[in-house]
């Protein structure tokens, strides 16, 4: 790429966009092929990178430098982020997809409250559907519910999945009647009263198990989830908007990752047919071996991080995710499978 005045003003003013790795598509590739050519913005681009990265991570740096008077582009960006609230670890990626997902929807118009999504759900419906997900952790911990819509009750009895998907349809039936950014401030107050509960900032207290939504697991283990499915989400709504959704920090993805190898596992069961599973993301590889333990391996699959929390989260197929695999083919898509058949978001 040529790198006359023009060009080198036109990248400066998307070097925030490319540290925050919210690049419009078409820039994508102009960006990398400028920084390889130009050692000043290259500077430039990784300090700006330095201080995202610095912003991202709660309790990293508690008074980063503010960005100074040429940093636009990432000042605005910034200056929609709300500040990720101190947790302890177990909640930190929900408390940081939380600030992700308000600073997404922070300057939505009103047309794009009305973008499809996923499901037949909205963006103000993908947005009231968390605030019924969420709700269900938030009952437990001893949080109010949140007003009931209109409806009759759900029968005592009722299985989990259609009780979770009861709750959701009337949740967006009655968010739909509502401003969006009524809805938008309901999720708000409920994400930063779980955040503000004990049992997100007592690993003691977050060890004790609940059932929320079927699954009976450590309090810590349900914050997970819930920051797997608010990052899901976001990233559903940054898709259907054309916009680029980084995936969570590395420290963050990989608690997500063993979370979601945890319960693949358990969902196998000992029974199954012993398959080594590698996950990988920048430079970094971890096995686990799934199903019948103690039996030699039949099957071994490799998948990025990503790509796995996609599977689990029911954003990619079995046969369409990428992956290498080697020996015993029906093991390795048993695994696929099963990993697809988890989701419910």
């Amino acid at each position: 790429m040529a790198t006359d005045a023009y060009d080198h003003a036109a990248i400066c003013e998307l070097l925030g966009a490319w540290a925050l790795r919210a690049l419009p598509p078409a820039e994508e590739h102009t960006v990398p092929e400028h920084l390889a050519t130009c050692a000043q913005c290259a500077a430039e681009a990784e300090r700006l990178r330095e201080t995202v990265r610095l912003l991202d991570g709660p309790g990293q740096a508690p008074d980063p430098a503010p960005p100074t008077a040429g940093d636009d582009t990432l000042a605005r960006v910034l200056a929609a982020r709300p500040a990720v609230p101190r947790t302890a670890p177990h909640a930190e990626p929900y408390a940081a997809a939380v600030a992700a997902l308000q600073a997404l929807i922070a300057e939505f118009d009103a047309d794009v409250w009305r973008t499809p999504v996923v499901h037949d759900w909205t963006v103000q419906d993908t947005i009231a559907h968390l605030i019924a997900a969420d709700e269900h952790l938030a009952v437990h911990l001893g949080l109010p519910a949140n007003e009931p819509p209109p409806g009759p009750a759900t029968p005592g009895g009722t299985g989990w999945r259609t009780a979770w998907a009861t709750r959701t349809h009337r949740v967006i039936a009655h968010e739909r009647t509502r401003a969006p950014r009524d809805t938008v401030a309901v999720w708000r107050a409920q994400a930063a009263a779980l955040l503000a509960t004990p049992a997100a900032h007592d690993p003691e207290t977050a060890a004790l198990p609940v059932t929320v939504v079927g699954a009976r697991l450590p309090v810590a283990d349900h914050f997970l989830v819930r920051g797997f499915e608010a990052w899901i989400h976001a990233d559903d709504i940054g898709r259907a908007l054309g916009r680029t959704v980084p995936p969570p920090p590395a420290a963050h993805l990989w608690r997500l990752v063993r979370l979601a190898v945890r319960i693949v596992g358990l969902a196998l069961g000992p029974a199954a047919e012993t398959v080594a599973l590698t996950v990988t993301d920048a430079g970094r590889s971890t096995e686990w071996i799934l199903g019948a333990e103690g039996e030699p391996v039949c099957g071994e699959l490799t998948m990025t991080a990503v790509d796995f929390c996609l599977l689990v989260g029911g954003r990619v197929a079995p046969h369409t995710v990428p992956m290498a695999a080697r020996g015993d083919h029906a093991a390795v898509h048993a695994v696929l499978g099963k990993a697809a058949r988890l989701a419910w978001l």
